[in-house]
C-alpha cells in the first residue's frame, strides 16, 4: 500500500466513526461563496483541524471543516474552505480532499470559483459555467508516481467539465432568468493580482476569467473519474486598457452579492442529478 492510500485511509477511518453513509455528490465552496452551506440539511460536520492528513486553510472567508448532510434529498459531503497553491500547500495537499471524497462515494463534483473577467462581454457579478481551463500554476498534482488504485497514469482531458452537466446548470439558469456566461478559465499561482501585460497575454491564449484555484482539484477529479461541473462568480473586471487598483473587500462583497444566484443553480442542479 502506498502512502498516499495509507493516509487516505487513516482520514477515511476517523470519518467513518461519525458517519457510514456513502456521499454521491461533493461541493467545494470558494472565496466568499460559503452560503450554500445554509441550504444544507447538516448532519455531521468534522473540523478540517480534526482530520488527518487534512490541511487547514489560512484564507480570510475561507472556513475549515467538512460537512456532512442533505441537499434537496441528496446526500452531499461539503467542504466548506479550501486550499491554495499560494499558500504554500503541494499539489497532493490541495488535493487531498478530492481523494477522500472519491472513497467516500463522490461520482460528482460542483466546484464554485471567484475570479477576474477579462472577457469584454462579462460584467462584475456575472456567474460563468466553467467549460474548459488553461493550468498556468506551473505545477501539476499528478506528478510523480502514479497510483494505479486510483487512475491512470495519463488521464484523458478532452471534457475536463462534464458537458451534461453544464447543459443541465444552463437549462436550470434559463428557466429562472438568470445570466450565465460559458467561458474558460486560467490558474495562475498568486497571491499577487495580475499586471496588465498578463491580463493581455492571458486573454490572446484564450482565457476569459483568472483565478487561483480549481484546476487542481479539478484534474485529481477527472484521475479518479469524477464528474465535475465548475461555476465561477465574476468578482472584478480585469480590463488592461482601464484596470484599478484591486479592492479585496469588494471582491468579496461581489461574490457575496452574487452567491444566491450560484446557489439556486447548484440546488436544482443537485436536485435533478
Amino acid at each position: 500500500m502506498s502512502v498516499l492510500i495509507s493516509k487516505i485511509n487513516e482520514t477515511i477511518e476517523v470519518i467513518r466513526k461519525v458517519t457510514k453513509e456513502d456521499y454521491p455528490i461533493g461541493i467545494i465552496l470558494g472565496t466568499g461563496l460559503g452560503g450554500l452551506a445554509k441550504e444544507i440539511d447538516i448532519q455531521h460536520e468534522i473540523e478540517y483541524e480534526d482530520l488527518p492528513h487534512f490541511p487547514l486553510s489560512t484564507v480570510e472567508s475561507h472556513h475549515g471543516k467538512l460537512i456532512f448532510g442533505k441537499i434537496e434529498e441528496k446526500s452531499v459531503v461539503v467542504m466548506q474552505g479550501r486550499f491554495h497553491f499560494y499558500e504554500g500547500y503541494s499539489m497532493v495537499q490541495i488535493t487531498y480532499p478530492v481523494r477522500v471524497m472519491k472513497f467516500l462515494g463522490v461520482k460528482t463534483l460542483l466546484v464554485s470559483n471567484a475570479c477576474g473577467g477579462m472577457n469584454p462581454v462579462y460584467s462584475r457579478g456575472d456567474i460563468m459555467l466553467m467549460a474548459d481551463h488553461i493550468n498556468l500554476l506551473g505545477d501539476n498534482p499528478l506528478i510523480g508516481k502514479n497510483e494505479d488504485e486510483l487512475g491512470p497514469r495519463f488521464p484523458d482531458m478532452s471534457e475536463p467539465y462534464n458537458l451534461e452537466l453544464i447543459t443541465l446548470a444552463e437549462n436550470v439558469a434559463l428557466e429562472n432568468k438568470i445570466k450565465v456566461q460559458k467561458g474558460v478559465y486560467a490558474a495562475v499561482p498568486g497571491p499577487n493580482l495580475e499586471t496588465k501585460a498578463e491580463y493581455r497575454f492571458l486573454r490572446a491564449i484564450g482565457a476569459d476569467v483568472v483565478g487561483m484555484s480549481t484546476i487542481p482539484e479539478n484534474i485529481v477529479a477527472n484521475h479518479m473519474g469524477i464528474k465535475v461541473l465548475g461555476i465561477s462568480i465574476i468578482t472584478d473586471e480585469c480590463f488592461p486598457d482601464n484596470l484599478k487598483p484591486a479592492n479585496i473587500e469588494k471582491i468579496i462583497a461581489t461574490a457575496m452579492e452574487a452567491e444566491p444566484k450560484m446557489t439556486l443553480i447548484m440546488k436544482e442542479v443537485i436536485k435533478r442529478l
